[in-house]
């Protein structure tokens, strides 16, 4: 008959002896939780916050929007009572006049409908593109094949209208059948749609960054540096909603404004770091020697940073395969002082 084993004393703070299975099972290094969110893309965000309200912001925008409706209303009473009673006045003086009159008040009213019915389409149009960057960032951070190749076939039909892209787009609608992985079809689509507009872009924001550079250092009065540079980032921000298949209109703009001014809040506005404030230091030289010279540097930095801020948000999708340009990516020359 064997004894009991006799109780043995042990640390409780000592580890476990490992087992001979422990041992010889294989090292398997830790894995990034697959099942995690995602990073939050910064033009995603951007657009979110300029679209929310919380509760103040609803009462507030409710009691904002009644009073600019009641106001509208009564604006386009006015006006069409205006018009009545001088299209009635026309028609007292002569039958002629009363139907010329008529007819012009007409043409004035459909032009109205037809730029009404445009700023809808604009504004349908950017919902639209918001929308796919936010599903081609949820779908390639899932690696859902079956959304990639919907949202990339929601990609191929926006740029439909444009010859320039009908080898790529032909070229997606092959592999789209064929690659089974969706993250690689959404890094393909980005690769062969997004670089030629990428391109075109970036030299639009060089271009608008130099132009403010130079004229900031020759204006004559502040007055025209603050005039040319707002100027400059209205032209810009909707040449590459243009570029990126939006076409904003007056409300459309104000919109896409709105999201470009919080994408700058978000990022860090002029986001100048470390490298980038050394070459700030670096033209303090340039800035002792005239003042014009360093302001002109400084206004074309802002330039760049609206036009990537508005590249970010109005891209149909977030930058993945290819990395975010930087302001020395679009306009080295304002670091180079070659111009």
């Amino acid at each position: 008959m064997t004894s009991p084993p006799r109780p043995r004393a042990f640390r409780l703070d000592a580890a476990p002896p490992a087992s001979p299975l422990a041992a010889a099972a294989p090292f398997v290094e830790d894995q990034p939780d697959v099942f995690a969110p995602a990073p939050v893309d910064a033009a995603e965000i951007a657009t979110e916050v300029a679209q929310k309200r919380g509760f103040l912001g609803r009462f507030s925008l409710t009691w904002s929007g009644l009073l600019w409706s009641a106001l509208g209303g009564l604006a386009s009473l006015a006006l069409g009572l205006w018009v009545t009673r001088l299209v009635d006045d026309l028609f007292a003086r002569s039958a002629g006049f009363g139907w010329l009159g008529l007819g012009l008040a007409g043409l004035a009213l459909l032009a109205a409908m037809v730029m009404l019915a445009r700023e809808i389409l604009a504004l349908s149009r950017q919902r639209k593109i918001a929308r796919l960057h936010k599903a081609l960032a949820q779908a390639r951070a899932a690696d859902d094949r079956d959304a990639a190749r919907q949202r990339v076939a929601d990609m191929i039909d926006l740029y439909a209208a444009r010859p320039a892209t009908a080898a790529a787009r032909a070229e997606l609608t092959r592999l789209s059948g064929e690659i089974v992985d969706g993250r690689d079809l959404i890094d393909i689509a980005e690769r062969r749609l997004m670089q030629p507009l990428d391109a075109q872009a970036r030299k639009t924001i060089a271009q608008a960054a130099k132009r403010v550079s130079i004229v900031t250092a020759i204006a004559p009065r502040a007055l025209v540096d603050v005039l040319f540079v707002a100027g400059q980032a209205v032209y810009l921000t909707r040449k590459i909603a243009e570029i990126y298949g939006g076409r904003p209109g007056f409300f459309g703009f104000l919109r896409l404004a709105r999201s470009v001014g919080a994408h700058l809040a978000i990022t860090g506005g002029m986001a100048v770091g470390d490298s980038l404030l050394q070459q700030i230091v670096g033209h303090g030289i340039a800035a002792k020697i005239s003042a014009r010279l360093g302001e002109g540097v400084l206004n074309g930095l802002l330039t760049a940073r609206i036009g990537l801020s508005a590249m970010a948000v109005c891209r149909p999708m977030p930058f993945a395969a290819e990395a975010a340009p930087g302001v020395k990516d679009v306009a080295p020359e304002l670091f180079s002082g070659k111009g």
